[in-house]
């Protein structure tokens, strides 16, 4: 074990969807650990993702098509020829009505979300199998993933069968590669408002859950390093829950809050 078993230096780190958002925290998170961190998105951000006097590499890519993605790989291990860290984090959906949305829709969300992840997956393959210390996939899921997604099947669908995928690729690629993955809760981001609403809203919906709050990127980002730092060596194949304890179950918030000493919205 290394003396600071954080740090990444020396150490090729791709984030997908790495240029704003979770995705931005994340990739942020490495270069402040001395990784070299390649990011891709559709879009050029207008400001670089630097941190700690290091600038992550930009490559402009769809992660829905298999050339642009292996042109991503092609870039890290051009770089320093090696990878050691796929974040899976490109996906999300907006919300649409199960009974109407179309099947192209459904298509979009699902290569976007978990065929996207498979193919980046298959990317980095050869790669991380070849090199002596192999590498780590994690791939960014949602509690969508492990509870029902009104408004948002094909979602959570996508969510959970990428969950599904982690173990699968666990116990094909192990031991060389460790894949896992990170179940994110309810976040508070800049654009919680659409969501939630006001600050009262953000509020109300925080007190759902265990911890009375929502979560911050940074909280996940601290998470997603840790999976990828020989702290977790021993960790593969499983979904790591960052959610805060989850949602109250929905029965006692329709009591009157006397249940096994639960009142809904309390706090210490």
């Amino acid at each position: 074990m290394p003396d600071n078993p954080l740090d990444m230096t020396g150490r090729t780190v791709i984030v997908t969807g790495g240029t704003m958002g979770l995705g931005r925290v994340i990739a942020t998170r490495f270069l402040e650990h001395r990784g070299d961190v390649v990011v891709c998105a559709r879009r050029e951000p207008e400001e670089p993702v630097a941190a700690a006097g290091q600038e992550a590499t930009f490559v402009a890519a769809d992660v829905r098509d298999p050339e642009q993605v292996t042109a991503v790989v092609d870039e890290a291990v051009g770089r320093t020829g090696r990878v050691d860290v796929l974040v899976n984090n490109a996906g999300g959906a907006p919300p649409a009505e199960s009974a109407t949305v179309s099947p192209r829709f459904n298509e979009k969300i699902i290569a976007l979300n978990l065929l996207a992840p498979l193919t980046f997956a298959q990317a980095v393959h050869p790669v991380m199998s070849a090199q002596e210390d192999g590498g780590v996939i994690i791939n960014i899921s949602s509690v969508s993933s492990i509870r029902p997604s009104p408004a948002s099947a094909a979602y959570g669908a996508a969510k959970a069968g990428l969950d599904s995928l982690t173990r699968t690729l666990a116990h094909e690629w192990g031991p060389a590669i460790r894949v896992l993955s990170v179940v994110v809760g309810l976040l508070r981001t800049e654009q919680a408002h659409l969501y939630y609403g006001d600050e009262d809203g953000i509020e109300a919906v925080g007190r759902t859950l265990a911890l009375g709050r929502l979560g911050t990127p940074d909280e996940v980002a601290d998470v997603v390093l840790f999976c990828a730092s020989p702290l977790a060596s021993y960790m593969s194949g499983a979904s790591v829950p960052v959610h805060g304890g989850a949602e109250v179950p929905s029965y006692l918030l329709a009591t009157t809050g006397e249940v096994a000493g639960y009142r809904p919205g309390s706090k210490p």
